[in-house]
């Protein structure tokens, strides 16, 4: 009779551990706050593009959005953190251009971790253009006085760029397109490159536009050039890389979100639908105009995805054209 009491008994625990997990599934998401991961040091365009957005998100889905900045190895310790969480919707990375398209092939190698296998992309969020920048220890006003500045000091200017990210590799490119040489020093962030330019730790080097512009203005720094396709309506003045006689050299900063694989379809989908509500409004993208930051939403959770991969076929042609490895 013991023995049956305790059968029954466990039986009703289980019942209701049961009940317990099948009524957090049919919870509506979000329920609880949601972790926003940025793979780099504060201060940088996506941090910035981050720290934008959670506050909107968090009035739009009703929980709170928390900003964590894990930077490190080139931002992949953000997105491992990220691929290793529950799948569950609760953990995401702002991810960008070169920890979704460039470090899955510099990287691929390296630990346990594939981006394209282990994350699934929510949408995209903006698309920043960059800059040629100058800091004041070097007296060129212009990219050709800049170049010609470097060739006479082989070896002796330097550049920051976070290792294998794709401001090292735009940096390689140019370099080898000017016939110049300079030394990588590698960094956690555009966050950390404004002030090792203002220092002259960096000589000259390429960081986004909106991280940089103030200082710009403010004559602190020199803009030699423009990744974009047009000059951009904050520096009119400064000429793209093409007009400067480097066409094809230089990305855009693009940046989104992404969640751990397996992440539920409903959960992507109300993600998707409350993010692109915040970045459409015409307050936010005002908001967003005077920043520096050009949205660029996505088409739907399928369309970043095939964006996505569509920029990691364009990388892996442009690391292998170069001989690019990461040891």
């Amino acid at each position: 009779m013991r023995q049956k009491m305790k059968t029954v008994a466990v039986l009703l625990v289980a019942q209701a551990c049961m009940a317990g997990v099948v009524a957090a599934a049919e919870q509506p998401y979000p329920s609880k706050p949601i972790r926003l991961v940025i793979p780099y040091a504060p201060g940088g365009a996506t941090d910035i593009v981050a720290r934008i957005l959670a506050p909107k998100l968090t009035e739009r889905l009703g929980q709170q959005i928390v900003v964590d900045n894990r930077a490190g190895a080139a931002g992949n310790i953000a997105v491992e953190l990220v691929a290793q969480a529950q799948p569950d919707g609760y953990t995401l990375l702002v991810g960008n251009i070169s920890t979704n398209s460039i470090n899955p092939i510099l990287f691929k190698s390296k630990g346990g971790i594939d981006a394209n296998r282990d994350l699934t992309g929510v949408t995209l969020l903006a698309s920043i253009p960059n800059l040629i920048l100058g800091g004041p220890k070097v007296p060129a006003s212009n990219l050709k006085e800049a170049i010609a500045y470097a060739k006479e000091r082989p070896g002796q200017l330097n550049y920051s760029a976070p290792l294998g990210s794709y401001s090292h590799l735009d940096m390689l490119a140019f370099t080898r397109a000017a016939g110049i040489k300079m030394v990588h020093v590698p960094s956690k962030g555009a966050g950390e490159t404004l002030p090792a330019l203002l220092k002259g730790e960096v000589h000259i080097t390429e960081s986004n536009l909106a991280s940089n512009v103030g200082a710009v203005r403010a004559g602190q720094v020199k803009a030699y050039a423009t990744t974009a396709k047009q000059r951009v309506p904050e520096l009119p003045e400064v000429p793209t890389m093409t007009e400067s006689g480097f066409a094809g050299i230089g990305s855009l900063n693009w940046n989104g979100i992404f969640a751990p694989a397996r992440t539920p379809k409903a959960a992507v989908d109300a993600l998707y639908k409350a993010t692109v509500a915040v970045l459409k409004d015409p307050e936010m993208q005002a908001f967003m105009a005077k920043r520096s930051i050009p949205v660029d939403v996505s088409a739907s959770p399928a369309d970043f995805n095939s964006y996505v991969r569509s920029e990691r076929e364009r990388w892996a042609k442009i690391v292998t054209d170069n001989g690019v490895r990461i040891e």
